[in-house]
Parts: structure tokens; sequence; C-alpha cells
């Protein structure tokens, strides 16, 4: 048997089938992320993920620099975004949405992503790729979560972090999805 990659058609057809399958919403606060290719990145990461808004804490790089545009390749006109808000103010508004906060943070009150109650209206919150949280953040939000590593590296790039905790989200959603449905 030879494996061919999806023609584009069919791409669409499989990414509209997992849209279909997917009810909770997803969203995320990214506190004083300043590398504008971990924000491009992230923004690209939550689209694919079918994001539905980030909030723009403290003073993170918006996704209209042209490094963070690069390599967001455009997706930052699919996830709405807001800016100009402090991390408590913007988990104050992802919590009045609905949301339940929880910050990707190493704490001692963390629990590992993969233990973590995911299957519902999520705002992950990720910060500084120098600091992590603010405590006001940890303070703000309704809990803490951080993945799990076996290696002897001590933490994640932030954008790969991201895009790990949106997958492990949507993965839990969609684990309980009858295979004949998909």
């Amino acid at each position: 048997m030879i494996r061919k990659q999806l023609r584009p058609t069919d791409v669409k057809r499989l990414n509209r089938t997992w849209r279909r399958s997917t009810e909770h919403r997803l969203a995320l606060i990214l506190e004083s992320v300043t590398g504008p290719f971990n924000v491009g990145s992230i923004f690209r990461s939550a689209a694919a993920f079918g994001a539905d808004q980030i909030w723009l804490a403290g003073n993170s790089t918006p996704p209209t620099n042209p490094k963070a545009g690069k390599t967001a390749l455009g997706t930052d006109r699919l996830v709405p975004w807001k800016d100009g808000l402090t991390a408590v103010q913007a988990v104050q508004e992802a919590r009045a949405d609905g949301y339940t906060v929880l910050a990707v943070e190493l704490t001692g009150e963390a629990r590992p992503l993969f233990r973590a109650d995911l299957a519902r209206d999520v705002c992950l919150v990720v910060g500084s790729e120098d600091h992590g949280c603010s405590p006001a953040l940890l303070e703000a939000a309704d809990g803490e979560i951080y993945i799990p590593q076996v290696g002897k590296v001590g933490s994640f790039n932030v954008a790969v972090a991201a895009a790990i905790a949106l997958a492990e989200t949507r993965r839990q959603e969609w684990q309980t999805l009858s295979p004949e449905g998909l």
C-alpha cells in the first residue's frame, strides 16, 4: 500500500469533521510573552485548535508585530485578541465570559496536565519566557497545571508549552468520541 498525503479538499473535510465534534470553548491569556516568534507560534497553534479568544496581558507583543505576523502566517486574523490589560483584568474577563482559568505553571499546587479536568470551557494561561506567570495572576487563576517532563531540561519554550496544553485540552474533549463519528 502506498500512503499519500491528503489533498487540500480532504484536509478541509477532515478539519470540518473535528470542528463539528468540538463543543467546548478554548481561550488563552499570554502574560508578558514578548518574543514575537513565540507570539506568532502561539497564535498559529491557537487557530489550529480552534481557540475563541486570546488576551494579551502585561507587555505581551501583539501579533501586528512584523516578526510575530511572519510566524503566525495570517492566523492572527482567525482568533480574536485583545491587549492593553493587566493579567488580573484578563483573568477577570475570561472568567466573566464563562471560562475556567488555568495557568500552565510549575507550582506546588499544580496538577499534571493529563490529570486536569480540561473537557470544559477553559482559558489557558502562559507566562513570560523568563519568569513564568506573575504571583498576581496565579492568585487570580482558578488553578495551575504543569506539563510533566522526564528529561534534564527545566522547562519548555512558551510556544511549545502552549501548543502542548492546547492539544491536551482538545484531546480530553475528543477522547469520548466514537470511532465511527470520525
